[in-house]
């Protein structure tokens, strides 16, 4: 028997992927029949810096209280940085997680799955360190930004063990290693 949360986030992806749009990041309340009000974040494509802004404006214009809040990921990962500050911003929201089937989270989107409440993978997960432009390490690039940026810190404040960073970081940046869905449980990120 299917549980109602994962119905709605069934429904709301199939609403999203219905509707033509070049935004990376978009937002909607809906009405659910069994569950009432429910709030969809939709990230998809390349986590670039701006996001964390989108997302927190389509937060601010759909207040109210909700039933469920469930972020729906298809991403091929971006930024780091950006995608802990969002991955932040979804857990102090309440949000949880859905990796559609036809969906994918690779690189650093895995900081968006790892904050959901709740996860839920149908789609595939990709492991792999993220590049940088011109060789800057991931600190310099975070501090040039002026965003705290720490991958073990990130996943110990998400309560997912801190070894996913370190095999996050033997994963070249060329090469993408999907986690079978034991390991997705073994990380907790199911």
């Amino acid at each position: 028997m299917r549980k109602p949360y994962l119905h709605a986030a069934i429904l709301c992806a199939a609403a999203f992927y219905a509707v033509a749009t070049q935004a990376k990041v978009e937002v909607e309340a809906a009405q659910q029949h069994n569950l009432g009000p429910v709030l969809a974040a939709r990230i998809s494509e390349d986590i670039a810096p701006g996001d964390y802004e989108a997302l927190l404006k389509g937060l601010r214009a759909n207040p109210g209280k909700f039933a469920r809040k469930i972020a729906l990921l298809d991403s091929i990962g971006g930024s780091a940085p950006e995608a802990m500050r969002i991955g932040r911003l979804l857990r102090e929201t309440g949000f949880d997680v859905l990796i559609p089937t036809d969906g994918v989270c690779q690189g650093s989107c895995i900081y968006l799955l790892a904050a959901g409440h709740k996860k839920t993978v149908h789609g595939h997960v990709g492991l792999h360190r993220p590049p940088f432009p011109a060789g800057d390490s991931a600190r310099a690039q975070a501090a040039h930004q002026g965003q705290r940026y720490s991958p073990a810190a990130y996943f110990r404040e998400m309560n997912v063990p801190t070894r996913l960073a370190d095999e996050m970081q033997r994963i070249a940046p060329h090469r993408m290693r999907v986690l079978s869905a034991q390991e997705l449980a073994g990380y907790g990120l199911m």
